[in-house]
């Protein structure tokens, strides 16, 4: 049987693509989030499709002083780990995001809380000397908007952190994939206004496990979001500024 995985966010639609992709290839998994009763939910679903071993637990992202006590914990139960997924993610309300106590929550939980995490994760699979990070970041993180730019900001930072952990855990053999959605039929997105080319959860967590095992570094997630992206990113920014993204 595959190495496990533990998969921080588990309840979010992208990492339960990701989760039966990792089943369908035997890997046993750890399915971490604040809701315990759907965990647990999920976790029996794949246990009876896929035959393999399936534990939860909860896990807050903004509780950081817990975050050491339940990531030693998973590797006891787990008796190792072999890789990680972050797919933690907290929009919040744009507008919202403009009063600090709202942009704090966003930044806490899609950043400050993730690098905490990986951060342990990262020290656990440097010993190791093997495995795996992947984390789930966003389109958003690529530019600022008005839209959403509190989010894109920590979402933006994230990319960043992943980058240094590739480039600080390569000669240990560890291997840090980006992943880089854009709009994906999720919780998050329903209802959104403006929305086109929206990908399937399902489809998006096997080509996230597809390029892990194609070596990749970073991926856009439908493909063409890449392009999309870049041309984003090549506009001006005398008339960016004049935009209504």
């Amino acid at each position: 049987m595959a190495g496990p995985v533990l998969i921080l966010g588990a309840t979010s639609a992208i990492a339960r693509g990701a989760a039966c992709a990792f089943a369908r290839r035997g890997h046993a998994l750890y399915l971490a989030a604040r809701d315990l009763p759907e965990l647990e939910r999920i976790a029996a679903d794949l246990t009876i499709r896929f035959a393999v071993p399936v534990r939860c637990g909860v896990f807050d992202a903004e509780a950081y002083a817990t975050h050491n006590d339940f990531l030693d914990g998973v590797v006891r139960e787990m008796k190792g780990l072999s890789g990680v997924l972050l797919a933690s993610g907290y929009m919040g309300d744009p507008l919202a995001a403009r009063e600090f106590e709202s942009a704090s929550r966003v930044i806490a939980i899609n950043f400050t809380g993730a690098a905490s995490i990986l951060g342990l994760c990262a020290d656990y699979l440097e010993q190791s000397k093997q495995g795996f990070i992947i984390g789930i970041t966003s389109v958003a993180g690529d530019r600022g908007r008005q839209s959403n730019y509190v989010y894109g900001a920590a979402k933006g930072g994230l990319s960043l952190f992943l980058q240094g952990l590739r480039n600080r855990l390569f000669p240990a053999g560890v291997q840090v994939l980006t992943v880089k959605p854009g709009f994906v039929d999720t919780a998050m997105t329903f209802g959104m206004p403006g929305l086109f080319l929206v990908a399937s959860p399902t489809e998006v967590g096997e080509r996230i496990v597809k390029s892990l095992e194609g070596r990749k570094n970073v991926v856009y997630l439908p493909w063409f979001w890449r392009y999309i992206m870049l041309i984003i990113r090549s506009i001006p920014e005398t008339l960016f500024k004049r935009l209504k993204l």
